[in-house]
């Protein structure tokens, strides 16, 4: 409940709402029926990212969101922060942009296609990677991270994000091959825990 707190000319006005965590309600609220599809089954070249969120104790978390957030096969975004401009997409069905819930091991599933490389603010290229929040119960904003492809070693060697992580703890962003597509668990705590990005 709220208090309310005289405002100007005789008015109430709505006090602060204290912090809450996120949830328990994420598997009503946000997830859709294409939310995993960031390009439609059957695209050429298409990727399937699975993985399972796993908390600090080694336990499975069944009530996560994992979104993604990429650039398309040209390194380009559809989008008007894009610094070169927005432009639409030259692969048909691609979103630029997945939803998954987990299930009731912690597992999530994405299929989407491998990005360009991107410009990076301070110069240079960024390596294909893909941007990635984590939402889940008892969390008090989302987590933040990357996930790198595997066959990008020379590109991931000279990405300036990957560059500020120490080198111990820079495979905690880069996927494994799983069978025909890839692997990425996201560690919240712990051992071997993903590096998390402010934001």
């Amino acid at each position: 409940m709220t208090a309310t707190t005289p405002g100007p000319a005789g008015s109430a006005r709505l006090g602060l709402t204290p912090s809450q965590t996120v949830g328990p309600f994420l598997h009503i609220g946000l997830p859709w029926p294409d939310g995993p599809y960031v390009v439609p089954e059957g695209t050429p070249g298409a990727i399937r990212i699975t993985g399972q969120v796993i908390d600090g104790a080694g336990e499975p978390v069944p009530d996560a969101i994992v979104e993604t957030w990429q650039a398309d096969p040209d390194g380009r975004f559809a989008h008007p922060d894009d610094p070169r401009g927005a432009q639409p997409p030259a692969l048909d069905g691609f979103r630029g942009f997945g939803r998954c819930p987990t299930d009731a091991q912690g597992r999530y599933e994405i299929l989407t296609v491998k990005p360009g490389p991107l410009p990076a603010p301070e110069g240079g290229m960024e390596a294909p990677h893909l941007n990635v929040s984590v939402f889940s119960r008892g969390l008090l904003d989302r987590l933040v991270t990357r996930i790198y492809f595997p066959d990008e070693a020379e590109a991931n060697a000279a990405d300036p994000v990957l560059n500020a992580v120490p080198e111990s703890r820079r495979g905690t962003l880069v996927a494994t091959p799983d069978g025909a597509g890839l692997r990425f668990d996201i560690r919240m705590q712990g051992e071997n825990e993903t590096v998390f990005f402010a934001v």
